[in-house]
């Protein structure tokens, strides 16, 4: 099989990887921004409520939350918007986009211990199922879980047994690859059906989206496997395909030039680009961090204050981590 169909297996066959609820943090194989800080939702939440005061966002619209895990990032949100604006959560609409059965459980489960009954979270298969007028849609690292292809030297990876060789690309795929400068690397598979169907249902639209890469392309492959905060590069001899199948998690760094591309294609306009430390400081993590301040003991704060510094500490995920808004 293609290397695509093959990572598509991997992560999201009837054994993959995310079939069921996976920890994310200390517990799990890795950490995402949402697990290191509430304030990370908190603060894409204020720029959220920004664009509402601005008239630029719909209070009457939805807030929809694209790969949601358990569902911290989008409740983290509701209750900074319930802060700023009690009112908010009675005009606007919540939804996550997600297809596995368990986790959908997990997720309601958790809406319910934070919120009780005075939440409603509407669930969707897919984004193609999103037909609104208005939708600020938010993502946490949703892009380098796409299936990709693996290129080199106009040759791709397919799959036999776990062993990877290679045949000749198609015309199409080289095509897309001088276009992008791509002589070896991932090719993600998805983004533009993604985005033209973000872009058929929903009327007016504001994506934000974070994730680690960058907008150029390295041409060098980034693939690799996440095994208790241990990495393995896909090519490392140390790993076995067949060991790590549905078992470790698997990712690569994503090509944001790619993402944007897909999003113009589709009708969009890129809003933004920039690291996660200047957006997060731009949507006003600083100024939450110090209302904190005001309200808590002295340990809590330096202890949040110390989470906050791996959300934007250049070393850690700042710069590493980029942002990414689309506007419809």
């Amino acid at each position: 099989m293609y290397f695509s169909d093959y990572m598509n297996t991997w992560l999201y066959g009837e054994e993959g990887y995310y079939k069921a609820f996976k920890t994310i943090g200390k517990g799990g194989d890795f950490y995402t921004a949402v697990s290191t800080s509430a304030f990370f939702g908190a603060s894409i939440a204020n720029h959220f409520y920004t664009l509402m005061k601005e008239g630029k966002a719909d209070r009457n619209g939805w807030l929809i939350e694209v790969g949601a895990h358990q569902g911290y990032l989008i409740c983290d949100m509701i209750q900074w918007l319930y802060t700023c604006d009690a009112s908010l959560v009675k005009t606007l609409k919540f939804a996550i986009v997600e297809r596995q059965s368990e986790v959908r459980k997990a997720q309601l489960a958790y809406v319910q211990e934070r919120f009780g009954d005075d939440i409603h979270i509407t669930h969707f298969n897919d984004i193609n199922e999103v037909k609104v007028a208005y939708a600020f849609v938010v993502a946490n690292e949703i892009f380098d879980a796409f299936p990709c292809e693996l290129l080199k030297d106009k040759e791709i990876a397919i799959v036999n047994n776990h062993e990877i060789a290679w045949e000749k690309a198609s015309d199409d795929m080289l095509v897309w690859a001088k276009k992008h400068n791509l002589t070896q690397g991932e090719v993600a598979i998805g983004y533009e059906t993604f985005a033209e169907h973000m872009a058929s249902g929903i009327q007016q639209c504001d994506f934000v989206t974070f994730d680690y890469g960058e907008k150029y392309v390295r041409n060098d492959f980034s693939i690799r496997v996440y095994r208790k905060h241990e990495v393995y590069p896909l090519f490392d001899e140390t790993l076995t395909l067949g060991d790590s199948f549905q078992k470790d998690d698997i990712t690569y760094d994503v090509n944001f030039a790619h993402i944007s591309d897909a999003f113009k294609e589709a009708g969009f306009i890129e809003e933004s680009y920039e690291t996660q430390a200047r957006a997060l400081i731009r949507f006003g993590l600083i100024d939450i961090l110090e209302q904190f301040s005001k309200q808590t003991t002295p340990a809590r704060y330096a202890s949040e204050a110390d989470k906050i510094k791996t959300l934007i500490a250049p070393t850690m995920m700042g710069d590493r981590f980029k942002l990414i808004h689309l506007k419809k």
